[in-house]
Formats: structure tokens, sequence, C-alpha cells
């Protein structure tokens, strides 16, 4: 099977994307977090605020303060036992026990892991790997990389007056063991999830962000020392307190940079870590796709022009003025719920419908390296939706005007029973969900300008939005539902976008809930 095959398959044809004799061999699941062995490490203070509201003003932080932002970013924050009816006839259940995070993944599996560069007065500079299951640092590499991370990612932010950067990455075993190639497309989204939490905490903790999407791969998994067949950075984020020039492209302070070059400057470095799995299969077409986006060179690294806006034909319903929400974001969090079939069907006023929207949107924007700088880009993922029972609002199929703040008819209709239809799984009723979401991208993912790493790129952005839908409709008192077991191309027709040569990248019910029975308990100081 072809790379381009594929990437195909993955989205519109999930059922060739693996083999169909597929069994997940769950006794041999590897842990959702990574644990080194026989390395420093540091603790970090277990007495987490439980309130972001007026946390702190803005200063350089010291090691309490960057433990308190990597727990609301990736720390475990919750244990729940949840128990599932097996066989009626003889009342046999399955007990099913997690541990969760505020950040959402597929299947509680969390494949990424975050790494820190930390320059803070009561730590020695150097990086660490943010040891989730203890709450604590591990030190892999001790100095100061300053120049060397600049370079690896082209010169394009003053690293100097940044006090950390962190490295999100993917480990590739971590859901192929269950979902087989698949993992590769819930990799994308679950990375971007994750960094769509972590710039709205840094938002609360006063940091200054920005990411970084295109990076010298090689310099980087280096640096950190961890091996491209099993796992690789996806994305680059500085962190700043400081005034901080950013740029979107290189200055050519030192030249073009080569990832063979920079890799010669440090010492190889293996540290030992445990996943638990004794029998870890091959997956081939995971590390061909990460080989294929890795950029060698920072010659490599572009820019995309922003494409002009299609105008959606239809009605346009002008949605209500509201203001952005203010809301403490620990309390949004502990709150988030993602229903199965405990959606639970009401009518939505148009204010909240209105409010949702704008929140998530508006949140969204974000710094990067893709657009160019001080210019106002049209972002490259957009809301479209499936709309029932709401206050003043006809039923149908809309798109999201986040300029105008307005819904663009486009198709007028009851379209519940149709996407229920087109699921792969009955885990979600539809029927009982008034709202569902699809955040859309382009077709083509910008492979002309990105290659095949704007495939993961364009879903880690779907990622970012999909966890601003997910916190606006917490502060909302409603539950989301992420869901990659749709049918894409009925989505696609429902909404026309063959015309405009856009997609539906994930679908994300949205709506009153009830909770169901578990037991669970909050991880925290």
């Amino acid at each position: 099977m072809s790379l381009e095959e594929l990437l195909y398959n993955l989205h519109f044809d999930i059922e060739k994307a693996s083999p169909p004799d597929w069994e997940v061999d769950w006794e041999d699941a590897p842990l959702a977090y990574k644990l080194y062995r026989g390395l420093p490490t540091v603790p970090l203070s277990l007495e987490v605020p439980l309130t972001l509201e007026g946390y702190e003003p803005p200063a350089k932080p010291d090691l309490r303060r960057i433990g308190h932002f990597l727990w609301y970013v990736y720390g475990l924050t919750q244990f729940s036992q949840s128990v599932f009816p097996l066989d009626p006839i003889e009342q046999a259940a399955d007990l099913m026990q997690s541990y969760r995070r505020f950040a959402p993944s597929g299947g509680a599996l969390y494949p990424n892991e975050v790494y820190v560069y930390l320059k803070i007065e009561d730590l020695p500079a150097g990086v660490y790997h943010y040891d989730v299951a203890h709450h604590r640092l591990v030190l892999l590499r001790e100095g100061n990389f300053d120049s060397y991370i600049a370079r690896a990612l082209g010169n394009r932010f003053e690293v100097t007056s940044c006090f950390g950067t962190v490295f999100v990455s993917t480990m590739f075993w971590k859901n192929f063991f269950k979902y087989n190639n698949l993992a590769y497309r819930l990799q994308g989204l679950d990375a971007g999830v994750l960094i769509g939490q972590l710039l709205e905490v840094a938002k609360r903790f006063g940091f200054a962000s920005g990411v970084y999407f295109q990076f010298l791969d090689r310099a980087i998994n280096h640096l950190l020392g961890i091996s491209e067949q099993e796992e690789s950075v996806y994305a680059v984020i500085p962190l700043s307190v400081e005034p901080t020039s950013w740029f979107s492209n290189g200055r050519d302070i030192d030249g073009i940079a080569s990832a063979a070059e920079l890799c010669r400057e440090l010492t190889a470095i293996q540290h030992h870590h445990y996943v638990r799995s004794r029998r870890i299969k091959e997956y081939p077409m995971l590390t061909k796709l990460n080989e294929a986006s890795m950029l060698e060179s920072t010659r490599s690294f572009r820019q995309i022009k922003a494409k002009e806006s299609i105008t959606v034909e239809g009605q346009e319903t002008a949605l209500p003025h509201v203001n952005r929400l203010l809301y403490d974001l620990a309390s949004v969090c502990r709150k988030r719920y993602s229903p199965d079939m405990d959606f639970v069907l009401g009518k939505v006023s148009q204010l909240k419908l209105a409010t949702l929207l704008q929140e998530a949107t508006a949140s969204f924007s974000y710094r990067n390296d893709l657009d160019g700088a001080h210019k106002k880009h049209e972002p490259r993922v957009s809301l479209y939706g499936c709309i029932y029972n709401v206050e003043g609002i006809t039923d149908g199929a809309y798109h999201y005007d986040s300029t105008a703040h307005a819904l663009q008819q486009i198709h007028p209709g009851d379209h519940r029973l149709r996407l229920q239809y087109g699921m792969s799984l009955d885990n979600v009723n539809l029927i009982q969900v008034p709202l569902c979401l699809h955040v859309a991208g382009d077709k083509d993912y910008f492979k002309t300008e990105l290659g095949y790493r704007g495939y993961r790129i364009q879903q880690m952005e779907a990622g970012m939005l999909v966890q601003r839908l997910l916190l606006a409709a917490s502060a909302l008192g409603m539950g989301g539902h992420p869901l990659l077991g749709f049918d894409a191309n009925l989505c696609d027709e429902i909404y026309k976008m063959d015309s405009q040569r856009k997609t539906s990248l994930i679908q994300i019910p949205i709506g009153p809930y009830r909770h169901r029975p578990w037991l669970k308990g909050s991880l925290h100081g």
C-alpha cells in the first residue's frame, strides 16, 4: 500500500487501512505513559491549586509553578471505574478502570509524551521528560542548548528570552496496538488536543507561547535521545514571560542548518524506558509516513498562503452578539465529560450556540510558523454542523462564518438519522444530540507546500480546535464526544464540500447529558 493510498483510506475508507483480522492483545497493552529508568529525577509540588482564577501575575516561573503548569497540561487528574454488562443472561459484567487527564485521548491511550527544555533558577538547565505517573521531571541531558534549538527551528524565535521550550512527541506503539494504521490519524489529533490544552493553560499562567510545526526532526529527536523508530516529536512550543520576538521566516543568522550537522554537535544518548508490552509488533506504514514527513534542512521550511474563502450559498442567519466566556479553566476541565449513550435531547438556546461557536473559534487563534507575521489569516480548519432543536434556528446543515458570526445554511432538514447510519459503531445515539459539529479542512492538506507533513499538521490543528470546543461546551454545561468512526464522504455530501475542496476531519456531537454510573476520584493535592 502506498503512502498516498493509506492516507486516503485513513480518511475515506477506514476498513481498508488496517488488516481485517486485526486482534487487540489487551493483556500485552502498553502503559499510557513512558517510564524512564535509572536517571536523575526532580519531584514536582503535589500541592496543585484547585483554581486558576486570579492565579499569580506573570513572572519568571520557579519549579513549583512549572509543576502546576505541567499537571494542568497533561498530568494524571482522575481515576475512574466503569461497569459494562457483557452477558445479561449470566449477569456478567466487565470492570474497566483508567487514569484520565484534562486533555482527552482516543481510547484513553494517550500516545503523546511531553518533554521540556528548562532554564530556571532552582533547576539545572537541561532537557527533561515529564514523568506523568510520578509527577516529576526526569533529566535526560544537562546543559544550555539555546543555540542548538534555535538553529533546529531556523532561528525563528529568540530562544534566549524563553525560560522553557516544550516538545510534544508521539509514541507509535501506544495506540497502534489497538488501532493499527488508524493510529497515525489519531495520533495527530491527540497531539493537537494536547497542544490546545497547553496553550489554554499557558494563558492562565501568563506565559507567551507559539507553535512550531516545522523543525529539523532528527536534530530535535537526537537532543531528546529518542528513537524515530518508536517515537518522534510533532511540535515545539517555546514559553516566555519576557518580551520576545517571534518570526515565521528564518533570519539566516547562522545560515542554512541541516539535521545531520546539528546531530554531530551532540553526543548521542540512549536511555532505558519501560512500556510494559513484551510483544511489540511492527508498524512499517507509521514509520514510513514519519520518515516521509521529516525535514532535513531549514531551507525546507514553508509558509502557507491564505486561500480565498469560498462563499457558501444559502440563507444566512446572524447569531446574537455575545461576549467572550469568562470561566475558571480548572473547574471547566474537571467538569468536562465525554458522553457515550448519555446524551439527553434538550432545547439549546440560540445564545448558547452563539457563545459556543464564537468562543471555540476566537480562542483558537494562536501564533504559529505557517502564517506570515503581522497578517490576519483565515484559519486552515473551520466548523460545520448539523443542528436540531435549537431555539430560533431552522433544523439543517450549516457552515459557521466566524468573521461574520453567522450561520450559512447549506442543507435544510433533520440529518440525525443519516449521520447515525454513517457511524461505524453505535456508541453514541445521535438522535439525542442537538449539535453534531464537524471540523473541516482542505482535502489536499496543503501537500504541495508541506508534503506529507501537511497531513499531520492538519490533524493537529483539527485537534486544537476540538479541544477549544470541548472546553467551551463544558463551560456552558454541555458534553462533547469526538468521533473518528463516521462516514466522511456522507458528511461531505451533506455539507456540499466537494466544490470547496474540503472534507470533514472529525465529528463532535455536543449537547446536554446525564452522568453514567461510575466510581471516580480526583488525583490532586
